[in-house]
């Protein structure tokens, strides 16, 4: 009787049980409110000691690394979630999100514009 091979474990496999990456509240991915989903991770990430990057990118990574080890199991509404979860970090907490902030804008109008006005 031949006895059976074990398959060979996915890199994805090993990377989850023997990284050192941070720490991720359990049940956060099964959420199926993205804006949930990315402050959550991003809260990990920012409380972590355990990354090599600024927090928006290690939460990034993680979102994207638990879509693709998550791969054909995934529903097509979930992935939908997950990716809106990305969509969110992007906004929220991405590089530009710091510099889209509005300014406050002053109600007095500039002397310049006021000369304008006046030679019409």
């Amino acid at each position: 009787m031949a006895t059976k091979a074990k398959p060979p474990k996915k890199w994805s496999q090993h990377v989850t049980e023997t990284s050192n990456a941070m720490d991720i509240e359990a049940g956060t991915f099964a959420s199926d409110d993205p804006r949930k989903i990315a402050r959550t991770v991003e809260k990990d990430a920012e409380e972590s000691n355990r990354r090599n990057s600024s927090p928006y990118r290690a939460a990034m990574s993680m979102l994207t690394f638990y879509i693709n080890r998550a791969g054909k199991n995934l529903t097509p509404k979930h992935r939908k979630v997950l990716e809106d979860a990305k969509d969110v970090l992007r906004d929220e907490f991405g590089p530009k999100a710091a510099v889209a902030k509005p300014k406050k804008t002053s109600t007095k109008k500039k002397a310049s514009t006021k000369k304008k006005t006046a030679r019409r």
